[in-house]
Parts: structure tokens; C-alpha cells; sequence
């Protein structure tokens, strides 16, 4: 993922496409919190502490996508996979709590199928978090331009893989909200 965006001009732009992306993100995230707590006010299908949880979670993910945008990858290595970590990690986390808050909420503010198509991105990139980092802590050197047949491609590729799945489980998962922000 951040291969893309670690020589110049491209740095610069996927630094700025990254964090204009965390900001949409905390938009987002901010808005489905205000969401949820309206609609828990009559209802009362969870504590208010599992939103406001589930928020800090989420922003803790839009800041390590921050952290990932400042330091690019073979810059400073060590800081990029942190923010890597906690941008996946938290990611996964928050689109499992908002997972498990839609059930909650159904059937009056959810339907069984988005419940379910937010589970089933949730599940997949919970699969896909956990391989991610096996491989990527395999591999022994931060490089660029990797060709097949060196040594810890295999691992770079299917991390790589699973990175992707990942944060296209990410957009997939705030694509389900379009329904309920109208």
C-alpha cells in the first residue's frame, strides 16, 4: 500500500490523499456516532459508553492513517508501521463494534441484510488483518520495487494482498452507511 506512495512527486500526493482521507473518515465516523446516539436515546439497544468506545476507536484509526501519511515508508520505517498497525488494527476494531452495535439496532433502525453485509466485511477483513501481519513481520528488509523469486517476496506480495482487502473493506464498510445518513 504505501509503495505507492513513497518516492517524490508520488509522496506528496498520497500523503495528502491519505489524510484527506482520515479527515473524511472522522467525518464519517462522527457522524455515524451522532446517528447511533440519536437513535439509542428512544431506543436503547446499547450503553452509550459502546458508541462513544467505538468513536475513540475509529479516531485512534484516522490518526495512525496521519501517522502513515507523515512517515513514509523508508523514511522512517519503524513510525510508518506503527501508524500502519494502529490505522489497520483500530480499523478492524471499529468496523466490528459498528457491526455488532447495527445488530443491536435492528430491526428498527437496520435491516437483517446490512447487519449481515457489515458482519461479513467485518469478518473478512478481521481474516484478513491477522495474516497481513504474520507476513509482513517476516520480512527481513523495507524496500521498493520488488520482483518475483527474491527473498521475502512471497511475503511482501501476501501481505500486500491482505493489506488491500483490508482497506477495501474499510471504504466497502462506510459504504453501507449511505442508507442511514439519508
Amino acid at each position: 500500500f504505501s509503495d505507492t506512495g513513497t518516492k517524490p512527486p508520488e509522496s506528496g500526493i498520497f500523503g495528502f490523499m491519505i489524510n484527506i482521507s482520515a479527515l473524511l473518515g472522522v467525518i464519517t465516523m462522527y457522524i455515524r456516532y451522532l446517528l447511533v446516539e440519536k437513535q439509542n436515546e428512544s431506543s436503547h439497544f446499547i450503553p452509550p459508553s459502546c458508541n462513544t468506545f467505538s468513536l475513540c476507536i475509529g479516531l485512534m484509526g484516522c490518526t495512525g492513517m496521519g501517522i502513515v501519511a507523515t512517515f513514509q515508508e523508508l523514511s522512517v520505517p519503524t513510525v510508518h508501521d506503527i501508524g500502519a498497525l494502529v490505522a489497520f488494527g483500530s480499523g478492524v476494531v471499529y468496523i466490528t463494534l459498528q457491526s455488532i452495535i447495527s445488530y443491536k439496532s435492528c430491526p428498527q433502525w437496520n435491516t437483517h441484510f446490512v447487519c449481515h453485509i457489515r458482519m461479513a466485511i467485518s469478518v473478512i477483513s478481521c481474516i484478513a488483518f491477522i495474516p497481513m501481519i504474520v507476513f509482513a513481520s517476516q520480512i527481513s528488509m523495507t524496500k521498493i520495487d520488488w520482483t518475483p523469486g527474491e527473498k521475502d517476496y512471497t511475503y511482501h506480495f501476501m501481505s500486500a494482498i491482505c493489506e488491500w482487502t483490508v482497506a477495501f473493506g474499510f471504504i466497502f464498510f462506510f459504504l453501507t452507511f449511505i442508507r442511514d445518513f439519508q
